[in-house]
């Protein structure tokens, strides 16, 4: 994808990737670190709390929380949030339409190297039916903050983006001040920054690539909806704007460089391990022959779009990574696909007549609904009792 020696030579981009790997959250850490003196359920219920109703409705609320709020509250100079509205419209297609099919492929991208995938096995997050939760709880952030007017100080999806905070801020807690199984020394900071970077800006970066192959350089107007949407909602996961580039090549660079300074490893009992218990996990809430045949269904999407992404199609490669792609996966692709990818080519052009966009908004938020029903209700917590050991 790109040359890893010119990377390397840029001292800017180096200090960048560097320090976002050492950092965590610099006001929803202090928070979680209450943990100490408070359980789990009192700081989750703090955070609801003010998100829903204002820090003010909290009482006695601690400093941490108000600072964390704060931050959140703190809209960066750059937001438009007209342009976040747009592309949260925008979004919402694939989210009702093509993210079921694929989400836990782009989920199990992020097993593919050892370094970035140990605070995941450490947590145990991924073993048994913990793996469907998971899968489940990310597909619910990112189809929640699609809905209208999610993204607004009081709407579901700020609030789902503080408790995402909070518990990768409990995952870095526990590692760090209650396992003895995290070596800093070995493993840095547990989920920095720049490991959060490729999951919020990862459909950018698939733009970017696709403009670049056809020879713009320039967003369209249509395309900035989708950045802005997509950078505001990092912020509110406490990304910093340095990871956070505004052109095509911008975000190409951002990406390269993570990836030319992380560390090549591919641990089986790590990484093969989270990527087999991910791929086995039942996802639907039924046990209909329906609820079964959708699933078969989208495990095959999900290999198929694991195989194309991130192994550049290469089928030897996947196998070797624990996603093997068989004959009845393009079986079932092929006879579902003039169905799934039709209804998407139908609904993006009719999203673009302006007679039309006002139902079609509301067919989409509807079927949004529907699937953050079927995903069931998020905890978007961390017990450091379920941790489990890792080798180093």
């Amino acid at each position: 994808m790109a040359q890893r020696a010119p990377i390397l030579t840029d001292e800017r981009v180096v200090e960048l990737i560097s320090t976002a790997t050492m950092l965590g959250g610099t006001v929803a850490d202090p928070f979680a670190a209450l943990m100490a003196r408070h359980s789990v359920t009192s700081l989750v219920g703090m955070v609801r709390q003010a998100c829903r109703e204002g820090v003010e409705a909290v009482p006695d609320a601690p400093p941490e929380l108000v600072a964390f709020i704060a931050a959140m509250e703190a809209a960066p100079q750059w937001l438009d949030m007209e342009l976040v509205h747009k592309g949260a419209r925008q979004a919402r297609v694939d989210a009702a339409l093509l993210s079921p099919f694929i989400t836990r492929g782009a989920f199990i991208a992020t097993f593919t190297n050892t370094y970035a995938a140990l605070p995941m096995a450490l947590t145990g997050a991924l073993s048994g039916r913990r793996a469907a939760r998971r899968v489940n709880e990310t597909a619910n952030f990112f189809a929640v903050t699609t809905l209208p007017g999610a993204l607004d100080r009081y709407g579901p999806g700020f609030e789902a983006a503080a408790m995402v905070r909070l518990m990768h801020s409990m995952v870095r807690y526990n590692a760090l001040e209650r396992s003895d199984r995290w070596d800093p020394e070995i493993y840095g900071v547990p989920v920095p920054q720049v490991d959060q970077m490729p999951a919020g800006m990862i459909g950018l970066y698939l733009l970017a690539i696709r403009i670049r192959r056809a020879g713009r350089t320039e967003f369209t107007r249509s395309e900035r909806a989708l950045v802005e949407f997509a950078r505001y909602r990092c912020f509110l996961l406490g990304l910093p704007e340095e990871l956070l580039p505004t052109t095509a090549e911008g975000i190409i660079a951002v990406f390269h460089a993570r990836a030319a300074l992380l560390r090549d490893g591919f641990d089986d009992a790590t990484c093969g391990g989270l990527i087999r218990s991910t791929m086995a996990a039942y996802l639907r809430a039924g046990e209909s022959r329906f609820d079964r045949i959708a699933d078969s269904v989208e495990k095959s999407y999900s290999t198929a779009g694991f195989v194309l992404a991130f192994c550049r199609g290469n089928r030897h490669v996947a196998r070797r990574m624990g996603v093997s792609i068989g004959v009845l996966d393009l079986v079932r692709i092929a006879l579902t696909a003039p169905f799934i990818i039709g209804r998407v080519l139908a609904v993006t052009g009719a999203n673009r007549i302006p007679m039309l966009r006002p139902a079609v908004d509301r067919y989409l938020t509807r079927l949004v609904k529907r699937r953050l029903a079927a995903y069931g209700n998020p905890e978007f917590v961390s017990d450091a009792k379920m941790y489990t050991p890792i080798a180093h």
